[in-house]
């Protein structure tokens, strides 16, 4: 596969969307005591839309070229979708308008030296760039500090996705919340598909992870969708031990698909202190993995 079958996306993601709502959820009658489905019909659902079944069907099959906002709207609606769902709703949409007449340009595969010296330039605090397959592009030192787990593998460029779902034992042993962080990962590479199925690279990672994780393989079924863009996030060190992390992800209107990873911590928490300690740590090491190369160690 050199990019992602739209029509299985669409019928997959609004039949799955559609399973999870009861008729009570909708503000609808529910008649009868044995339904044979789970959650809403298709009437349901092109009732609650607006649009007649043959029309709702034929998007449920996978068509949504052509199809209105107003018409995606009133489906989000009706489906009860959040904003990452409405997002990805919107995004499969455009690209089944558009088909294979049209290819997203792709993210550039290294970051400019300005951006490189706007990451050294913070050096108080973890910051990082990465591509929408999750692909680590640069880093400041305290980030190849603290992300020294997930360079441990000499395969380049690192990615986090592949870290969590192909080294399970790390993972887990590194993020404290290693089933919210594998879900979100997922959710977060899917969101990405919606968005530009013709990114060989991203159908290939998730061959790979389909084909050697089965914990993705559930993730992936699940059509979840989220975005990353703020929180916090808690990591296990194996130098300086446990950080409770505040984060912000910031997309690069300069270098369209790329985002900034800032992770931070209040003044006089424990972690504060504890970024200071990993800072001098790695200020000590003759040579720390990066995300071009991983150095060898005398």
């Amino acid at each position: 596969m050199t990019e992602v079958d739209l029509r299985s996306e669409i019928r997959e993601f609004l039949s799955s969307r559609r399973a999870r709502i009861t008729p009570e959820q909708a503000g609808l009658p529910a008649y009868g005591g044995n339904r044979r489905v789970k959650g809403l019909r298709r009437e349901e659902v092109a009732m609650l839309a607006g649009v007649s079944v043959d029309y709702y069907v034929r998007m449920e099959r996978g068509s949504l070229a052509g199809a209105s906002e107003s018409v995606l709207d009133a489906l989000a609606s009706a489906l009860q979708l959040d904003e990452a769902e409405r997002d990805h709703l919107f995004a499969l949409a455009r690209e089944s308008g558009t088909g294979s007449r049209r290819r997203k340009k792709t993210a550039p595969a290294n970051v400019r030296p300005v951006l490189q010296q706007v990451l050294d330039a913070i050096t108080d605090a973890p910051a990082w760039i990465r591509n929408g397959r999750h692909d680590v592009l640069a880093m400041n030192q305290l980030a190849r500090a603290l992300y020294s787990p997930v360079l441990a593998d000499p395969r380049r460029p690192a990615n986090t996705t592949r870290f969590v779902y192909l080294q399970p034992e790390a993972a887990e042993e590194f993020f404290v919340d290693y089933d919210q962080i594998a879900r979100d990962a997922a959710a977060m590479l899917r969101l990405e598909a919606g968005r530009n199925p013709h990114d060989k690279a991203l159908v290939e990672l998730v061959g790979e992870l389909s084909t050697r994780s089965e914990l993705f393989r559930q993730r992936w079924a699940s059509q979840d969708v989220r975005f990353h863009r703020s929180g916090r996030k808690r990591l296990h060190h194996p130098v300086v031990g446990q950080l409770d992390l505040d984060f912000e992800a910031m997309e690069l209107p300069s270098e369209p698909g790329l985002q900034l990873n800032i992770y931070t911590a209040a003044a006089g928490t424990p972690t504060a202190d504890a970024l200071k300690l990993l800072a001098s740590w790695a200020a000590s090491q003759d040579q720390l993995p990066t995300e071009s190369a991983v150095a060898t160690t005398n």
